[in-house]
């Protein structure tokens, strides 16, 4: 057994996956009878994987997250194979698997992680309560890399047109720059069962998520709650649920809803 495999997850993991041929298996099986520094990383793999098995959720993810997925997986390049790998043939084989695998292993972990989120705050959707919860959650989710938006512009002339066939509606998309909060650009989101606009302003270093979609509710006024840190403002208005988030200050996040409101 070569001393390299002392350093290769991978071929300790293509063991576990039983994906190595019988004789480089058979190989790693003996190795791991001698071997206490391979032998230990083993019995922490399985671990990994039980804890896994037995703890996760599985939850089932909202159509609009799993197209999110599928469509970032098909925009993912091929890379190409190095043309020699000090591992065995089974590892080269599996190379470009480890990229575009471990890609979207990682964006099904964000999917189902943000997805699991959002349906247990929609649990009884019906409430208010739980639509915050919802609005909340896609907020901090947009935080993370990559999750902000599906269009990104300065541009309402080109946020505004790119909700076209993706909603059943057209949501307001203003320009405030010049009241200082720049435009930066929208995405399709899921809240309270069903698919939402979010049109995104920053202030600063401060990102502001607007969410709208068409309701049968009658008008309500501005309300403002803090959650964890973050300022919340919903209304409702001529047919339209609006939800302004972010952690801007209270009063600037105020003033920048009623320029919203009044647009």
């Amino acid at each position: 057994m070569s001393q390299a495999l002392h350093s290769t997850h991978e071929a300790l993991s293509a063991y576990v996956d039983g994906e190595l041929t019988p004789d480089r298996a058979r190989e790693v099986a003996e190795h791991l009878t001698t071997c206490m520094q391979c032998s230990a990383e083993y019995e922490t793999l399985l671990a990994t994987i039980a804890a896994l098995r037995a703890n996760l959720e599985r939850y089932q993810a909202p159509d609009v997250l799993r197209a999110r997925v599928r469509t970032a997986i098909a925009a993912t390049p091929s890379i190409s194979e190095p043309a020699a790998r000090p591992e065995g043939g089974a590892s080269r084989r599996r190379r470009p698997w480890v990229w575009q695998g471990g890609i979207a292993a990682a964006l099904l972990v964000s999917a189902a992680l943000g997805s699991g989120i959002t349906l247990l705050a929609s649990r009884g959707r019906t409430s208010t309560p739980d639509v915050a919860a919802d609005v909340l959650a896609s907020h901090v989710r947009s935080l993370m890399p990559d999750h902000l938006t599906d269009v990104r512009s300065s541009d309402q002339h080109n946020v505004k047109p790119w909700f076209n066939g993706r909603l059943d509606y057209s949501p307001n998309v203003p320009r405030l720059e010049e009241q200082g909060f720049p435009l930066v650009g929208g995405r399709v989101d899921y809240v309270g069962g069903r698919p939402v606009a979010v049109v995104v302003y920053s202030r600063r270093q401060h990102l502001i998520n607007v969410f709208s979609w068409p309701t049968r509710l009658g008008d309500a006024p501005l309300g403002v709650t803090a959650t964890n840190g973050y300022n919340m403002i919903h209304w409702r208005s001529r047919g339209v649920e609006r939800w302004v988030v972010s952690d801007l200050n209270a009063s600037e996040l105020r003033s920048f809803t009623e320029l919203l409101a009044s647009s």
